[in-house]
């Protein structure tokens, strides 16, 4: 699978602290592998986009809009069920964008954990109206546009501040992890959802093979035992608290058919998910 390096894949004209990109496309796209070299406002307008990075995964409909860390993320893209369509505006800016605006402003700095890397926020028709004002922007020549986005990036930062705090960004401020905080954040949030190896030591910033070495090391076991555990685990949680049945949840967890869940099951749990449910 290709990697995607952003901006520089969508905008390879301009090395600016400050990029702006229109993306429309009529091809969904799953887990596309993105190294994020600058933060992004993702402003959604048509389709629906997941974001797995080393923490939970985000999705979003078209009534929201993301804000990225730099770094290695996976990117869903489905079409609008309506349009067949999908558009997003992307607002890139570097870390000495956001450093420079935390100066110049005076925002009081704080040491933050590193507890995410993306977050999602609803429009409301300030957002909306910027976002609009960006689209507008778009059409003028590079150098002008340029000018323009130093103060559209700042008026977006501000209004954030203005109605979120001054803590909003602290995710975007924090020290990266180190290495195996890193890769145990990536194996934590990502236990219950169908990445594969590749994908996940992508999000880690790893080898496949130095991910594996690293996982027996710190998990005592294979990942594929690991997770097919704790996606098992997660099934008999569903079965006994929220009464799903087996048909409702196999595919969920990460299981082709009915069969081989309940085959699964009855051999970790000595019961079949029928009968685990109705023991006391």
């Amino acid at each position: 699978m290709n990697i995607f390096t952003l901006p520089d894949y969508l905008t390879p004209e301009t090395k600016s602290p400050i990029q702006l990109f229109l993306y429309e496309s009529t091809t969904s796209q799953l887990n596309s592998k993105i190294d994020l070299t600058k933060n992004a406002f993702s402003f959604l307008q048509e389709g629906f986009k997941t974001v797995s990075t080393s923490h939970q995964p985000i999705a979003i409909t078209n009534d929201a809009f993301l804000i990225m860390k730099s770094g290695h993320c996976l990117m869903t893209e489905n079409l609008s069920a309506t349009n067949n369509f999908y558009k997003s505006i992307l607002l890139f800016f570097s870390d000495d964008a956001l450093f420079q605006f935390i100066e110049k402003h005076q925002i009081p700095k704080k040491h933050f954990a590193a507890t995410t890397a993306a977050k999602a926020c609803k429009y409301d028709g300030f957002v909306r109206s910027f976002v609009k004002s960006l689209e507008d922007i778009q059409q003028l020549p590079l150098k002008v546009q340029q000018q323009l986005l130093q103060v559209k990036l700042e008026e977006i930062l501000l209004y954030l501040v203005a109605t979120k705090g001054a803590d909003f960004f602290g995710f975007l401020t924090a020290a990266k992890n180190d290495q195996t905080s890193h890769f145990i954040n990536v194996v934590e949030s990502n236990k219950l959802n169908k990445l594969s190896l590749k994908e996940l030591a992508f999000l880690a910033n790893m080898s496949v093979s130095s991910f594996k070495r690293a996982f027996e090391k710190h998990f005592q076991e294979s990942p594929s035992k690991w997770f097919q555990n704790q996606r098992l685990e997660h099934a008999a949680f569903l079965l006994k608290n929220e009464t799903k049945r087996p048909s409702d949840i196999f595919e969920k967890i990460g299981y082709e058919n009915l069969s081989n869940f309940v085959h699964a099951f009855k051999t970790k749990f000595g019961v079949t998910p029928k009968q685990y449910q109705i023991q006391d």
